[in-house]
């Protein structure tokens, strides 16, 4: 019987950051974010082609789980007519469980994406993803507030960072309160546009 697995992939800075400070619908990633430096490890031809392993990983699982910063900004997230930054086909393609402080019904989009909202907290956001990916692996998709809590409660079990060549200098964080992490490199890779590091998560 396959026990599922709970991995999350992040793409952060030199200096641990995934956004940073001021998230707006103007500026995604905040202020002093520049997510072309971070991020353009995926889209550059033809360095997109040397990482495919990678990107198809991002979204190689039977359910996800996101933070409410990454559904939307706090003043949209909880307006009816926002359903998340990506149109009416979300890349996920599987249940998709986002933590709030607010009830909202589930949105059904194109593709076979469905945004649960879950505000009782990550434990049970993690039993509800487990139960809807089946025999297929969950992902906690981020931000680093919400991978930092599943890190702390010891709910991960593989973590893939994608490190970008840059600095943030202040933002949201990867391992802001997680303390006593042990981790164990199994596979690295990478070119001079970001360094794949995958790692398990010591228990």
């Amino acid at each position: 019987m396959k026990t599922t697995k709970v991995t999350s992939g992040l793409t952060i800075s030199l200096d641990g950051y995934a956004a940073g400070y001021n998230q707006s619908f103007e500026k995604p990633f905040g202020d002093n974010f520049d997510s072309d430096l971070l991020d353009r490890w995926m889209f550059s031809e033809p360095e997109k082609y040397r990482h495919k392993k990678e990107i198809d990983a991002i979204l190689d699982a039977g359910a996800f789980i996101m933070g409410s910063n990454m559904f939307g900004p706090k003043d949209r997230r909880d307006q009816p007519e926002w359903k998340g930054w990506w149109g009416d086909n979300p890349p996920y393609h599987a249940p998709v469980f986002v933590l709030s402080h607010n009830e909202r019904a589930p949105i059904e989009m194109e593709g076979g994406t469905i945004f649960h909202f879950v505000t009782d907290g990550i434990e049970s956001a993690l039993r509800q993803a487990v139960h809807a990916a089946g025999d297929r692996n969950v992902k906690i998709m981020g931000g680093a507030n919400t991978v930092n809590q599943y890190l702390a409660a010891g709910l991960i079990d593989e973590l893939w960072l994608h490190i970008a060549p840059v600095t943030i200098g202040a933002g949201s964080r990867l391992f802001e309160k997680v303390p006593n992490l042990k981790l164990e490199p199994i596979e690295v890779s990478g070119t001079n546009m970001v360094t794949h590091i995958r790692y398990n998560v010591l228990k």
